[in-house]
């Protein structure tokens, strides 16, 4: 059987824009594993029913396992499988889990400010219903009334000062080469640049200069993702 992964899709369902599911691709890519992705939407939930829960990234080994939560998804490719570690030992998980709460409570309040409308106007018609209710109850205000870019744009720049200061320093989060907590921190940015058009950050911006190598790696995977321009 072959390896499967279930990835958020929009109306085009080669636009995938899911950073969650970027997270747990890219970890793959990393591993060297082979696997195909299935197109889902947010209201295919009969679709994973079988993985006990809602939501994308699911993956489906070869052996029928069945792995759920981006973050989990990682640390059980790591322990599965050999070869290059995403996390390696106990102390850096725990060191890569703060970075993934800081990337989910202050990048992505800021990318979503940015692009939230752009997500909505790109997902299937009969998704649009759905989202709009659950998102509008999630922030207390309509989708037109959260959407701010200006706001989205000074909150990006208030979050960035630290991911900015390590990249001065590095060619990666993780140092030299790649590693989960790169993946934990790029699956925001990519929301933002498959669903909209323009560049967030200027081109002599450490992280900027950063986004790009992620973009090119593993054959420019994210590079030439089907995206809106």
């Amino acid at each position: 059987m072959a390896r499967i992964m279930y990835d958020l899709c929009g109306e085009n369902t080669a636009l995938r824009f899911s950073p969650f599911c970027w997270r747990a691709g890219l970890a793959m890519h990393h591993k060297g594993l082979t696997f195909e992705t299935r197109p889902w939407h947010f209201t295919d939930k009969q679709d994973i029913a079988f993985s006990g829960q809602e939501k994308v990234p699911v993956i489906v080994d070869e052996d029928d396992e069945v792995v759920t939560d981006s973050f989990d998804i990682m640390t059980w490719l790591d322990r599965k499988y050999p070869g290059p570690a995403l996390f390696g030992d106990d102390m850096a998980r725990s060191r890569a889990r703060f970075i993934k709460h800081w990337a989910e409570t202050q990048l992505a309040p800021a990318l979503m400010k940015v692009a939230i409308l752009d997500v909505f106007s790109n997902i299937d018609p009969k998704d649009q219903p759905y989202f709009r209710e659950s998102r509008e109850a999630r922030f207390g205000m309509t989708l037109e009334a959260f959407q701010n870019t200006e706001q989205g744009l000074e909150m990006l720049e208030k979050a960035l000062p630290p991911l900015r200061a390590q990249l001065e320093g590095s060619s990666f989060i993780d140092g030299d080469h790649p590693g989960g907590a790169d993946y934990l921190v790029f699956g925001m940015f990519m929301l933002a640049y498959v669903v909209r058009d323009g560049a967030l950050l200027k081109s002599d911006d450490p992280v900027a200069q950063w986004h790009e190598r992620m973009l090119d790696l593993f054959g420019g995977l994210a590079r030439n993702a089907p995206r809106v321009r």
